[in-house]
């Protein structure tokens, strides 16, 4: 098999890399490209009956404390040898940079269908609706994990963790912003005195959201949690503003649902969606403005960091570019949340 020039993998290096650690037969296996995920490179592997994902850190420079494949591969190892929640098994994590060109981890591919954004095309307004209760519900029990016990102390600090997700988005801006931005300016400069007093540490996914979770094949059943990059300890509530960001926001805009008729659709209301998590938590009260506010600060930096990638060269996706764009959408949309608040205060 000739080397495959995309993300720099060479076959002539991780075959016989594979080979040797009891994952593949000597001979020709294909590896294409898969998801829509704008991060980290992911590959579908086959030789034969054998069907393997490879995920690996994207090539060329990247900020500090981002796309961490050992800790991706720690807290799914964590997660599936307890079967605290449905995700695909890892199987070898390697940090010999010359055998990819980075780091990288090896998991069980499995089958099932991940829908790109939160209208879930192809399927019934029935089982849309139970696909719905089925995503608040995951994130619930992912809420609910005792990371303790799963060896994950050490993940993530406990306590303050606003403060420092603030402080560490702020400096993600500095590094990768292509363009100055007001709003952005401005949620760093309210953001920090709207914290609210309440603490509470959890394990947090960090990216949750329909286009990382894998639905089964027919049913309306989460059969896999995708994607955890961005996963630590830390509030419950960033996962959940994180996660109804899609209400907030158009269809053109990563997805969202902002415009279309939900109840056709089959889909929850906000309210409904979040009244749907309290009671699988346990819990009396979900967001609130600041929780939304921060999400679509956090989510608006994570764009402009996927068009800084765009312009070196060194991005994930072929649309980085254009989703790059979306960092002043989502922190126009992040200052209209505090306004709003304060006006109905």
């Amino acid at each position: 098999m000739e080397a495959i020039n995309e993300m720099g993998i060479e076959s002539a290096r991780l075959g016989p890399y594979l080979q040797a650690e009891g994952l593949l037969e000597p001979g020709a296996f294909t590896l294409d490209k898969i998801g829509g995920g704008q991060s980290n490179p992911t590959f579908l592997l086959r030789q034969g009956g054998v069907r393997l994902v490879l995920r690996k850190q994207p090539g060329g420079d990247v900020l500090p404390s981002a796309h961490r494949m050992d800790r991706e591969y720690r807290v799914l190892s964590a997660l599936a040898q307890a079967q605290a929640l449905p995700v695909p098994r890892p199987i070898l994590y390697c940090d010999r940079p010359e055998v990819v060109g980075t780091p990288f981890y090896v998991m069980e591919h499995l089958d099932g269908r991940v829908f790109a954004d939160y209208s879930a095309q192809g399927v019934t307004p029935i089982e849309r609706r139970e696909m719905y209760l089925q995503m608040a519900q995951t994130m619930a029990h992912l809420h609910a994990v005792d990371w303790r016990a799963l060896g994950l102390t050490g993940y993530g600090r406990e306590g303050g963790f606003f403060q420092r997700q603030i402080a560490r988005w702020t400096e993600q801006w500095i590094r990768s912003r292509t363009r100055l931005n007001a709003d952005v300016e401005e949620l760093i400069a309210r953001l920090p005195g709207l914290v609210p007093d309440d603490d509470e540490t959890v394990l947090c996914h960090g990216d949750f959201r329909m286009g990382n979770l894998m639905f089964h094949p027919v049913q309306p059943r989460i059969v896999g949690v995708l994607d955890w990059e961005l996963s630590t300890l830390g509030h419950p509530m960033s996962d959940v503003a994180f996660n109804c960001i899609a209400w907030r926001t158009l269809p053109s805009e990563y997805g969202g649902l902002l415009g279309e008729d939900l109840a056709a659709l089959g889909i929850p209301s906000e309210q409904e969606y979040l009244a749907n998590y309290c009671r699988a938590a346990g819990r009396d009260e979900a967001t609130t403005p600041f929780h939304m506010a921060f999400a679509l600060f956090r989510f608006a930096v994570i764009f402009e960091g996927i068009a800084a990638r765009a312009l070196a060269g060194s991005a994930s996706s072929e649309n980085a570019s254009s989703v790059g764009q979306l960092a002043g959408a989502f922190a126009r949309r992040a200052v209209d949340c505090l306004n709003t608040s304060a006006e109905t205060a």
